[in-house]
């Protein structure tokens, strides 16, 4: 679906930004809390430093928030519209959606964030 070369499959593999071959992140997704954003120090392929500076993922917080703004705007158009659900209901399946995603939007942000700064290059480019 994606190709090399692509942000896309960068973000959607979980793969280096760079190269696009070394896993970013350590483990496979998983909802242990204390797995869900370890990352590798560096790309195995490459030898990229996936963390720039010191405290780079901090600027990944601003994209979870969006992620998260975003996913309740669609659950509660979606419960309150399509399902008709009452105010009460749509906001408790906001809540729920909200806590059975917040490991995929941690993830998300984190390879999102340093995908805008990190581009893809290929073998034959220095």
């Amino acid at each position: 679906m994606f190709k090399k070369g692509q942000k896309a499959y960068s973000i959607f593999r979980g793969k280096c930004p760079k190269c696009h071959e070394g896993d970013f992140f350590e483990y496979p997704f998983t909802f242990h809390p204390q797995k869900i954003t370890k990352l590798h120090k560096n790309c195995s392929h490459c030898g990229l430093k996936y963390m720039i500076e010191p405290s780079f993922f901090y600027g990944a917080m601003y994209v979870n928030y969006a992620l998260t703004v975003a996913l309740s705007v669609i659950v509660f158009i979606i419960a309150k519209f399509f399902l008709n659900l009452s105010m009460l209901g749509s906001f408790a399946s906001i809540f729920g959606a909200l806590i059975l995603f917040a490991p995929l939007n941690l993830r998300l942000a984190r390879i999102l964030w340093i995908n805008m700064f990190v581009r893809y290059r290929n073998n034959q480019e220095k």
